[in-house]
């Protein structure tokens, strides 16, 4: 397995490119590329050559995470404004608005069917799950306190929730936190199930295998990528190889490698196998915040975004 570069966009954002994924292919077009960024935009792109094909507007501040529902047909963003923007792909029209406290909007995702919208909750500890259908809050998933000997200190008995991801058959959401908890919950019976421990530092990225179900991969500032079984409660392999904060993972459509974005400004591709790292891309010239693999269809692309505003792109094979 290896990483080729096809082509790199520089200034493709005017500020840092916070948030990347794939927007699925529909009858009418291919896959695109969606990206948000600091300069308070989201921006959709070709998926081979990394044409512009549109420019969304919306939010007052940084877009912190981006979101592509898996028909295709419409996508999300979420911004440090505290708001959520849902928005039809081809006409950019808004389909809805959603509000939240200051600091309680971080990363979204769209469960595997598209009937909810998961987002991370920051400060208030817990997910929030969205019905899409009407966009009313449904659940509100909340990690449990954990009994410390302070529990009237805050700092020590509240976690700030940043990634959020759901497991291939969206029966169960984890989410992974500032004090390097991860978190599994039960879905429908919007019950919390048990903490993955392991980690130290802030859990920024957390992505299920397409291939193995209960496999849960997380990335974290303290410079590691773990592999968990997610419903054993089992660590099964930590793998190390950045210089600095693992800011974003994502898993190969085959489930056999990982892809990982860092504050050392690389990308590395990691042999699951052999749990190591096989690859190192230095493309960009500062932190890397997103790496998403378009699955589907013959060839298949990972992309890079990164605080330098720059969007690269390269073949998986």
């Amino acid at each position: 397995m290896k990483l080729a570069g096809l082509k790199s966009i520089e200034n493709a954002h005017d500020e840092s490119v916070w948030a990347a994924t794939w927007v699925p292919a529909t009858a009418s077009r291919s896959a695109l590329l969606l990206t948000g960024s600091l300069d308070e935009t989201v921006k959709l792109w070709k998926p081979d050559d990394l044409i512009l094909q549109r420019t969304n507007t919306g939010h007052c501040l940084g877009v912190a995470s981006v979101a592509a529902h898996p028909s295709g047909m419409i996508a999300a963003s979420s911004s440090l404004d505290s708001f959520i923007r849902v928005f039809d792909v081809d006409t950019n029209n808004t389909i809805a608005t959603l509000e939240a406290p200051p600091s309680e909007v971080w990363q979204l995702r769209f469960d595997p069917k598209g009937t909810i919208l998961a987002v991370a909750g920051g400060g208030s500890a817990s997910v929030k799950l969205w019905d899409t259908a009407t966009w009313n809050l449904v659940a509100t998933l909340s990690i449990p306190r954990p009994e410390g000997p302070k529990p009237s200190d805050k700092t020590s008995s509240k976690k700030f929730v940043l990634s959020v991801a759901w497991s291939p058959d969206g029966r169960r959401i984890a989410c992974g936190s500032m004090d390097g908890t991860i978190t599994v919950f039960d879905v429908a019976r919007a019950k919390f199930l048990h903490h993955l421990e392991g980690h130290y530092m802030p859990v920024r990225s957390l992505v299920y295998s397409p291939a193995e179900p209960r496999l849960l991969f997380s990335a974290s500032d303290d410079t590691h990528v773990h592999m968990y079984d997610a419903e054993g409660k089992t660590l099964i392999g930590a793998m190390s190889g950045h210089a600095s904060w693992v800011l974003s993972v994502d898993v190969s459509p085959d489930g056999a490698a990982i892809a990982t974005g860092s504050s050392d400004r690389t990308v590395r591709l990691w042999d699951l196998s052999m749990r190591a790292a096989v690859q190192t891309m230095s493309n960009h010239t500062d932190q890397v915040w997103g790496v998403t693999f378009l699955s589907g269809g013959g060839a298949c692309r990972l992309a890079s975004v990164s605080d330098d505003k720059s969007i690269s792109l390269y073949d998986y094979s």
